[in-house]
């Protein structure tokens, strides 16, 4: 599957020739003109976002601060025409991970995008849920769920995959980090308040063997 690019630019111009530019690569783009749109277009289908630095409802600087604060994961490159050091500064100080200074050469932003692509933290879709790996947070419908660390290990692992997850592999898997208190009887204790959580149906019991994830 292609990757996804939220691309914030308020140029109509700028953004019909980017958007153009990253299809033809074999991108996804979704468009925003100003912060109100890209609030708005920000999900977990997003994989990356260009951000201008100016735009007409705020700027773009104040925009990566809040989602970072929020736990946005995705990795952020700046499209500014500012190239003074201390714009660079702030910039990377909120959380951007890279800027490319206007006018810029196409191939040189596309090899920056295919590096930050490269390094992207992963995450797992499944359903509503998503579980963004760099973070170690679980989100539905966006909104992070307070989740233990045992319980993010055990869901982690039944999302990870398909099929049914034997409870050895589980127990395993706890024990392999660290989690030395973890029995059989604990596991079954974590699995039903991760059923409170994220709803029941969602884990699937295949008595016997172990649990499996349900969409």
């Amino acid at each position: 599957m292609s990757a996804t690019i939220l691309l914030t630019e308020d140029d109509a111009v700028l953004r019909a020739g980017l958007k153009e530019l990253f299809t033809r690569e074999g991108y996804a783009v979704a468009e925003a003109a100003n912060v109100r749109e890209a609030k708005a277009r920000l999900s977990g289908q997003i994989d990356l976002i260009v951000l201008d630095v100016t735009l007409p409802d705020g700027d773009g600087v104040s925009l990566c601060r809040e989602w970072r604060a929020q736990g946005v994961p995705q990795p952020i490159l700046f499209l500014t025409a500012k190239d003074e050091e201390f714009d660079v500064v702030r910039g990377l100080d909120a959380g951007a991970n890279d800027y490319v200074t206007k006018p810029f050469r196409m191939q040189e932003l596309l090899s920056r995008l295919r590096a930050l692509l490269r390094t992207a933290p992963a995450r797992i879709s499944r359903g509503v849920l998503e579980i963004d790996q760099a973070n170690m947070q679980v989100r539905r419908d966006g909104e992070a769920l307070p989740l233990t660390l045992t319980e993010y290990r055990v869901l982690l692992k039944l999302m990870e995959r398909p099929g049914v997850v034997p409870r050895e592999r589980l127990l395993e898997t706890l024990w392999d980090d660290g989690a030395k208190f973890i029995d059989d009887n604990t596991l079954s204790v974590h699995i039903s308040r991760l059923r409170e959580k994220i709803g029941a149906e969602h884990i699937r019991t295949i008595r016997g063997v172990g649990y499996q994830w349900e969409d």
